[in-house]
């Protein structure tokens, strides 16, 4: 099977970042295209109407967004044939991983390592995707 069209999860995290960094070396062997995907969601400020006024939607959308280019600006894109799209989707990362990959090749994401006793399991979104998705995933170590 060749991949023609990569999905990665990017976060801003370490893991995330070597997810981007091992899909965009996939690609420029390949000559797949590459897809940056980051979900993102207001943070829960529970009861408080007056927090919740205060940190509005837009900016929090606004914010990933700004996360998001920092993340792909800093890939070595150099060897692909098209530039890395940019996805940013509201909702929890799993899901929405799992529904950006439904037409892709193949999915990567990065492993956080925080799941086991000594830290070797792969993360909840990495096992969600794993679960939900219908294409080969490749999870990237953090470290």
């Amino acid at each position: 099977m060749r991949a023609e069209h990569i999905v990665v999860g990017v976060d801003g995290s370490t893991a995330s970042r070597r997810a981007l960094a091992w899909a965009v070396d996939q690609a420029g062997r390949t000559g797949a295209t590459v897809e940056a995907v980051h979900a993102w969601a207001p943070p829960d400020l529970g009861p408080d109407t007056v927090s919740r006024a205060l940190v509005g939607t837009g900016d929090c959308e606004e914010a990933a967004g700004r996360e998001l280019e920092l993340v792909v600006g800093a890939a070595d894109t150099s060897r692909l044939a098209a530039p890395v799209a940019r996805t940013l989707v509201p909702g929890a990362a799993g899901p929405a991983l799992v529904a950006a990959a439904e037409d892709a090749d193949l999915l990567v994401v990065g492993g956080r390592g925080l799941d086991g006793p000594d830290g070797d399991g792969v993360g909840p979104v990495a096992e969600a995707v794993v679960r939900g998705v219908r294409c080969p995933v490749v999870v990237v170590p953090a470290g």
